[in-house]
């Protein structure tokens, strides 16, 4: 049995893994808390002027300037151009693998493009890959995923059955809502994807999603369950919005409503 301090330590490691630390400060732990006195400290000696100068310009040269992050105004063209050059679904996930708009990349471990069968008669979008997406690089893989899994089950669907993604690609650090930037910039995508993918029923999972593809301005709890039309630009998906499965594990009583959500995608299929 762990004593207090052992289940402490183990929370707060867990709280820093969750916030994406993945480093140490240092590569050997300091007691900061010995006795032992410190050493003085060594006499600096003073270099020559000519020296100094020398030192400086050498640090300048090495040191690797920091990228700029493009405007978000730049960085979402620059996401259009790149995401309708895209052919097929391959070419896409190559493209957002080297997309540099989006400042998410930087801090993800993985891309999580998609799971299932992309030539699925359904597909479903969520928001953004959580912290198990973005270690297995696919997305709903974690708690929220294996209840996806139940509720695809329940209407006779499995992944090879169904179609699914993210808006975002790239989790967002400690799994925080992406701002509308972020979104507006990785939109481009993900709409291409469903292009290519070209399911006969869209569903968006949560407010974000729905929000997003579907341009409603209400809230999940009134959106969901309603019939919408997404025009790809080149066809008319049928599409519908229910609740996200995290919500779900935070409010169980609501599953209710989510199933009959289910029966209607069932439906749909069916016809």
């Amino acid at each position: 049995m762990s004593t207090p301090q052992e289940k402490a330590a183990h929370e707060l490691l867990a709280f820093y893994a969750e916030a994406g630390v993945d480093a140490l400060i240092g590569e050997e732990a300091v007691d900061r808390f010995a006795d032992a006195a410190e050493p003085a400290p060594a006499p600096v000696v003073p270099r020559p002027a000519a020296e100094r100068a020398s030192l400086s310009a050498t640090r300048l040269e090495t040191r690797a300037p920091a990228a700029a992050p493009l405007p978000p105004d730049t960085a979402a063209m620059a996401a259009r151009e790149a995401a309708k050059s895209a052919r097929t679904l391959e070419e896409l996930r190559d493209i957002l693998a080297t997309f540099e708009g989006c400042e998410l990349r930087k801090g993800a471990n993985k891309l999580v493009f998609a799971d299932g069968n992309p030539q699925a008669r359904v597909m479903f979008v969520g928001e953004a890959p959580g912290r198990d997406e973005d270690l297995e690089g696919l997305p709903f893989v974690g708690r929220s995923g294996k209840l996806l899994d139940l509720m695809l089950k329940a209407i006779e669907l499995d992944r090879r059955g169904a179609y699914i993604a993210n808006i975002i690609p790239w989790r967002p650090p400690g799994n925080r809502t992406p701002t509308p930037q972020e979104s507006q910039i990785c939109l481009p995508f993900i709409q291409r994807q469903i292009e290519l993918a070209n399911p006969d029923i869209l569903v968006s999972l949560g407010g974000p999603s729905a929000q997003t593809l579907l341009g409603v301005r209400d809230g999940i709890l009134k959106t969901r369950g309603r019939w919408f039309t997404y025009n790809t630009g080149t066809r008319e998906i049928r599409a519908i919005a229910t609740l996200h499965p995290a919500y779900l594990l935070r409010q169980p009583l609501q599953k209710r409503l989510a199933w009959r959500d289910f029966l209607a995608i069932k439906k749909a299929l069916s016809a």
